[in-house]
């Protein structure tokens, strides 16, 4: 098994296997049926207030990830985990989807460092 993490404005590829979109808004200007997203999982998003806070600003990458493995470890999100790992275990690869323009300091990447941390199924950076 793989994760993946990708801009959902990327066009789908082959390789993306099962595409999940990890972010609380929809990609602004994404058509619904040209994005290949099977899942949305929201919940795995960070907070509006996290979000915000982080700003993508790189010098706040590490804490970021803490407070963001924070709100994972959170009942609210245990549902959602739930689903993620179903997913994992259905699917050989899976391609976490964010909408930041960095594609080093996103939600998605932290959260595939997160799983992989936790012991997931081998993870790779697109």
């Amino acid at each position: 098994m793989t994760v993946r993490v990708r801009r959902a404005y990327d066009p789908p590829a082959v390789e993306d296997g099962c595409r999940v979109l990890v972010d609380r808004l929809w990609p602004r200007g994404l058509a619904r049926e040209n994005a290949r997203i099977e899942h949305w999982l929201r919940e795995l998003a960070p907070s509006n207030e996290l979000r915000k806070w982080f700003a993508h600003d790189p010098a706040r990458w590490d804490e970021f990830r803490h407070r963001y493995a924070d709100e994972l470890r959170a009942p609210a999100a245990a549902a959602a985990l739930a689903a993620l790992h179903g997913l994992l275990a259905a699917h050989p690869v899976l391609t976490l989807l964010h909408a930041a323009r960095d594609t080093t300091h996103n939600n998605a990447e932290a959260l595939r460092q997160w799983l992989e941390a936790k012991g997931a199924p081998r993870a790779a950076r697109e």
